[in-house]
C-alpha cells in the first residue's frame, strides 16, 4: 500500500490496495485505519467492491446506522443510498458544510462512501480539517467559546421540507441534542471545532459574563456562531476530490466537515455510504 498526501491540511490517496482484502486482513485494516486517523480523509480509486463487501469493510470500524430520511439499501442495512437525479425537484439542492448526523446524541464516527455513478465533470466533494480550524482561531475566541454548548437539529435541516406533522414527528424521534462547541477527539485527544450546518444556537451563551442587554445575546451569539461555522469555508483547511465510478472516500467525521458540490445539472449522481456509529461528544 502506498500513501500520497494530497494537501498540507488533510487528505491522502491510497494505492496498491483493495478494501475487500482488509475485511479479513487485520494487518491491512490496521494500516488503513492508521492512515485515516493521520490524514482525516483517505481516498481510493478502482475499488472492485460489492455492496455486501462495502458494508462488511465499514463494519470493521464499528456498527453501522441507517438514516431516517435518506433511503437505505433494503438488502444491506447500514448502506445509505444518496441518489441525485435531475428529474426530482428536491435534488437540485445539495447541502452545506457539515459533519454527518450531529443531530444525533451520538453522531457518526466516520463513513465509507463509494461512487456508483457520477457526471463526467462536476459533483466533487470537499472536506475541511476542523482540528486545524480550531488551532488557528484567535486566542480571545478560544477563551470565549471554552465551555460553550450548542444545539444541532434534524428538524431545521432535513425536516424543513416536510409537512408540519411529519416535521414535528421527526423532531420527537430525534430531539435536538446539545454538543460542546469544542469537542475532544476520542482517539487523538485533539480539540475540534464542532459547529456546522446542523447547528442552530448556543444553549449557554446568555450569562452575565457575556450579556449586558438583550442585544448582546441576540446579536453576539448569532454573529459568533456564524463566524465559527464559516471556518470550514477557508481553502487552506480543505481538500477537494474528483469522483470516478468505484472511487471510495473514508473520513473521520469527528475531525472534519464536508460539502458535496452541486454543479453537475442535468446529470445523475449516485453514491452509497456506510455510516459508522460513534460516541457522545465530550
Amino acid at each position: 500500500m502506498r500513501i500520497e498526501q494530497l494537501t498540507n491540511a488533510l487528505g491522502a490517496e491510497l494505492t496498491g490496495v483493495q478494501l475487500r482484502d482488509a475485511i479479513e486482513d487485520d494487518g491491512l485494516f490496521g494500516e488503513i485505519r492508521a492512515a485515516l486517523l493521520k490524514h482525516r480523509v483517505i481516498f481510493l480509486r478502482d475499488q472492485d467492491l460489492s455492496r455486501a463487501q462495502h458494508v462488511a469493510f465499514a463494519r470493521r470500524f464499528g456498527d453501522l446506522e441507517d438514516h431516517p430520511v435518506a433511503g437505505s439499501d433494503p438488502e444491506h442495512p447500514g448502506l445509505v443510498r444518496i441518489y441525485k437525479t435531475p428529474d426530482h425537484p428536491n435534488d437540485r439542492y445539495e447541502n452545506c458544510w457539515h459533519a454527518d448526523t450531529t443531530w444525533r446524541e451520538a453522531p457518526q464516527f466516520g463513513a465509507v462512501l463509494r461512487c456508483v455513478e457520477c457526471p463526467p465533470v462536476g459533483g466533487d466533494t470537499m472536506w475541511a480539517n476542523m482540528v486545524l480550524a480550531y488551532e488557528n482561531l484567535p486566542d480571545d475566541v478560544k477563551r470565549d467559546i471554552a465551555g460553550l454548548r450548542a444545539r444541532h437539529s434534524i428538524e431545521a435541516s432535513f425536516g424543513a421540507v416536510m409537512p408540519i406533522e411529519k416535521r414535528l414527528a421527526l423532531k420527537a424521534q430525534y430531539p435536538d441534542p446539545e454538543h460542546p462547541v469544542v469537542r475532544t477527539h476520542p482517539e487523538t485527544d485533539e480539540k475540534v471545532l464542532y459547529v456546522n450546518g446542523f447547528t442552530t444556537h448556543f444553549t449557554n451563551y446568555h450569562t452575565p459574563a457575556r450579556v449586558r442587554f438583550g442585544q448582546d445575546a441576540t446579536g453576539g451569539a448569532s454573529e459568533l456562531l456564524r463566524y465559527l461555522i464559516s471556518q470550514a469555508y477557508i481553502p487552506e483547511y480543505q481538500v477537494r476530490w474528483r469522483w470516478k465510478p468505484n472511487s471510495v472516500a473514508i473520513w473521520d467525521n469527528t475531525a472534519t466537515q464536508h460539502y458535496a458540490v452541486m454543479d453537475y445539472a442535468p446529470c445523475h449522481r449516485r453514491m452509497e455510504r456506510a455510516g459508522i456509529i460513534g460516541g457522545k461528544p465530550f
